[in-house]
């Protein structure tokens, strides 16, 4: 199991667009709206690296997102 969090920038005005797009995809566990320097972290579970890759590029590719970062760390 890989575990990755996301945060995430969007575009003035989309924030309930993503929030609802990024709410349905597959691996996300959690979504949250905060305040700061990004305007969403997402929980991603995934039972690859390579399928965590495939969820943050869906995420990258909703409309309105506009910067991601993320960091991955594994169950031991």
């Amino acid at each position: 199991m890989v575990i990755g969090v996301t945060m995430v920038n969007v575009s003035p005005g989309k924030e309930k667009d993503v929030y609802m797009a990024i709410k349905e995809m597959k691996n996300v566990r959690e979504i949250y709206h905060v305040f700061g320097e990004f305007d969403f972290v997402v929980i991603i579970e995934a039972s690859s690296l390579s399928e965590l890759n495939s969820t943050v590029d869906e995420i990258r590719s909703a409309e309105g997102v506009t910067r991601t970062q993320t960091v991955v760390g594994a169950e031991i």
